[in-house]
């Protein structure tokens, strides 16, 4: 909880880190560790969990609160922490956020509820209902429409931003690249948002965004990180080299539907024991893994190579 008291520094790039299972399918706790301590030592400026990448519909919320409690204890202060706490029950949703507040999360990254497709004024009482039950921890909206069919429109972010003193930011997960300036021209620049299309990171920050959200960051943290330094040092075309590189990276993420393509990279590499993913989703297929190698090999040096017997 270091970096609660000044939302503002939880910027930059904030890795989405995967869960990781045992082949049995139970959280491997030991992975996630070592995950946090790749991803710090890296050079990533925080740490998120629960998120899609995560697949946080795919376990119990006791299953969610003891991976943020690892989580916290191995980040311990040195990074933001901001983990994914929303469901699309109300109830666990405060469930999981006064348990990150307990922990000593930084924020709370709450998704908008999805499959129910809730109205404007049915998402404005839903976050107020949050943001008022754990008054002292930041909340951050997740808006990922492509996920849950509801899009947190502009408009109600400016009615949670100016209702709410600690309804502090917005992760916009849409390839609607508009909808991130009609947020920042509504809320204004004290509005807090990130990226969480990865393609749409650097362009962001040119809006005056504060950082992103990026799947990619689980096979390249220190390239995804460095992205954002050279923007911010001014050193632009530096920037724009890194995100031009990292699109292989990008495109393998999503060969098939994250995080499996990401997993069945990290278990190569000996980063976690397993591939596992939880069903509905299965592991790549072999079509799959064929062209995941062969973007692997044209993002370079960005990411430790596969092994061709592997």
């Amino acid at each position: 909880m270091k970096f609660r008291s000044d939302p503002s520094s939880v910027h930059g790039s904030i890795a989405p880190l995967i869960t990781p299972f045992t082949a049995a399918g139970a959280v491997d706790h030991d992975s996630l560790r070592g995950l946090i301590r790749f991803q710090i030592d890296s050079g990533s400026h925080g740490i998120s969990l629960g998120g899609s990448t995560g697949e946080p519909s795919a376990q119990s919320t006791t299953e969610r609160i003891a991976a943020m409690r690892t989580a916290t204890e191995e980040i311990a202060d040195r990074v933001p922490f901001l983990p994914g706490t929303g469901s699309h029950k109300l109830d666990e949703t405060i469930e999981m956020t006064t348990a990150a507040r307990e922990l000593g999360a930084d924020a709370a990254l709450v998704i908008t509820p999805y499959y129910a497709r809730p109205t404007q004024e049915a998402l404005y009482q839903w976050y107020a209902t949050v943001a008022r039950e754990v008054p002292d921890l930041p909340i951050v909206a997740y808006n990922v429409p492509s996920r849950t069919a509801v899009d947190l429109a502009p408009e109600t972010v400016k009615r949670l931003f100016t209702d709410l003193d600690n309804f502090v930011g917005v992760k916009e997960t849409t390839k609607d690249f508009e909808h991130f300036s009609r947020v920042l021209h509504a809320c204004g620049r004290s509005l807090l948002v990130w990226s969480g299309i990865e393609l749409l990171c650097l362009p962001l920050l040119a809006l005056g965004g504060t950082g992103f959200v990026s799947a990619v960051a689980n096979l390249a943290p220190h390239a995804v990180a460095r992205m954002y330094e050279l923007w911010e040092a001014g050193d632009f075309e530096a920037a724009r080299d890194l995100h031009y590189r990292l699109h292989p990276l990008v495109d393998a993420l999503f060969v098939e539907t994250n995080p499996a393509p990401v997993k069945w990279v990290l278990a190569r590499q000996g980063r976690i024991v397993s591939e596992f993913v939880r069903p509905p989703l299965v592991p790549p297929t072999d079509a799959g893994v064929a062209r995941i190698r062969a973007l692997l090999a044209e993002g370079g040096d960005l990411t430790a190579q596969i092994g061709s017997d592997k």
